[in-house]
């Protein structure tokens, strides 16, 4: 397996439980820190967090470049500088998809069966709360999953240790760390509510709320995972041999597994699941619930869903 590590205090101390754990488990245990290259000497940084991994005793190690702006671009060693285009969402948003295809490719390359990711609970409580602040639904809610990725690459074992924890074990161990000025940057909105909006919140509401916001994910995520099954259950009632859905069957579902069945439709016609939000679901559920005589709903990824007799139609093109 391989551990993600930027040289902060949460990877570096994950990088350093595997090294331990590993060779009494029989596990070949290796290192990747990705380079965004959105900072002037980033190259010679991620060098030095390779030096850290392979003195840590992990072998392989890498340090990848990635170039933000197209995240499917990746090479070992190279930094790329593409065309400056880039995917929606914003900065932040380009980054996590750059760095995430360069650890599926560095997984590929090394046969790694698990990528672990330094993930605290005080990034679960951000996740949390941003999710709450964009208005999204239970599964958005349930943050991040202590397992996730295709055949569950992605390990997340800190999910449960708080951030001061694991920057206490580098200290104890005097592993060298270093801190993102970005994490600090007030233009970034997770460093915002970082440094402002949790503080923020806990001076008002008082201690435990990161404990708090954590444990609400955990029950999210068992009430998305017990709707998403009803759904898939449902699904099958609801579809007719030509892909359409019974209008009068969607209709008699509740509506919290009556929209996982839309969105599960829509994806499967086309729609990117990265692009498709919650308003979307919400006017393609006004054909069943608010039926008007409106039009078509068009939808990210060419996708067309209209309403026609008793079926809901869901085309791509």
């Amino acid at each position: 397996m391989l551990v993600a590590c930027s040289g902060g205090a949460d990877s570096m101390a994950l990088a350093s439980a595997l090294a331990f754990e590993a060779p009494k488990l029989g596990v070949r245990a290796g290192g990747v820190t990705i380079d965004h290259g959105l900072q002037e000497g980033s190259d010679l940084r991620a060098a030095e967090v390779a030096l850290r991994l392979r003195a840590l005793g992990l072998d392989p190690v890498e340090a990848v470049a990635v170039d933000v702006a197209e995240p499917n671009k990746v090479a070992h060693g190279t930094a790329y500088r593409g065309s400056g285009t880039r995917p929606a969402g914003g900065p932040e948003a380009a980054a996590r998809d750059a760095r995430y295809a360069a650890l599926d490719a560095t997984a590929e390359r090394h046969g790694a069966t698990a990528v672990l990711l330094g993930h605290t609970r005080d990034d679960q409580a951000e996740t949390v709360l941003l999710g709450l602040a964009r208005g999204s639904g239970t599964r958005s809610l349930s943050g991040m999953a202590a397992t996730s990725g295709r055949d569950g690459r992605y390990r997340r074992p800190f999910l449960d240790v708080d951030r001061q924890t694991a920057r206490k074990a580098c200290l104890i161990q005097a592993l060298p760390v270093w801190d993102d000025p970005h994490n600090a940057d007030p233009a970034y909105t997770r460093s915002r509510l970082r440094h402002e909006g949790l503080p923020a919140l806990e001076k008002a509401l008082g201690k435990g709320v990161v404990e708090a916001l954590a444990r609400t994910a955990q029950l999210s995520r068992d009430d998305a995972d017990a709707l998403d099954a009803w759904a898939a259950d449902a699904e099958d009632s609801v579809l007719d041999d030509s892909g359409s859905l019974d209008i009068a069957a969607l209709f008699a579902l509740p509506p919290a597994v009556r929209r996982r069945v839309l969105r599960r439709a829509v994806i499967g016609a086309g729609s990117p699941a990265g692009s498709l939000f919650a308003r979307h679901i919400e006017e393609v559920d006004r054909l069943i619930t608010a039926w008007r005589g409106q039009g078509a709903i068009n939808l990210p990824g060419r996708v067309g869903v209209r309403r026609q007799g008793g079926r809901l139609v869901i085309r791509q093109g």
